[in-house]
């Protein structure tokens, strides 16, 4: 998800885009987006821009604008979700083995020792 940011608010991880992000940390510190522009050293048009949602900052934008605000940007990598299959999947997968394993079943054992098919010229 474009935007998208895990948020530890010293209890616990949650997830936030850069724009609610960056827009709750400006108003948890009381300030405006001309007053956090001018501490960033940037334009308040930028300030609005990001959270809007009309331009996306680069990591090291959004944690220096944070940074200005008191608050903090940690990166973490996030953990993988376990996939559980639904039993229709599962069945599926069954049926799928089941016809391979007949199938593997049903070939001979033993190699011919010659090959019944034109040679390649």
């Amino acid at each position: 998800m474009l935007g998208q940011i895990r948020i530890f608010d010293g209890i616990s991880y949650f997830s936030m885009n850069a724009a609610t992000t960056l827009r709750a940390a400006r108003r948890d510190a009381g300030l405006t987006q001309r007053q956090l522009a001018s501490r960033a050293g940037t334009s308040q048009a930028t300030i609005s821009a990001y959270e809007s949602r009309r331009k996306q900052p680069t990591v090291e934008t959004l944690a220096r604008l944070l940074a200005v605000t008191g608050a903090r940007l940690i990166v973490a990598r996030a953990e993988p979700g376990v996939v559980r299959p639904t039993a229709e999947q599962h069945a599926r997968v069954a049926r799928s083995l089941r016809e391979v394993l007949a199938l593997a079943a049903a070939l001979p054992t033993r190699h011919a020792s010659e090959l019944r098919f034109p040679r390649l010229v």
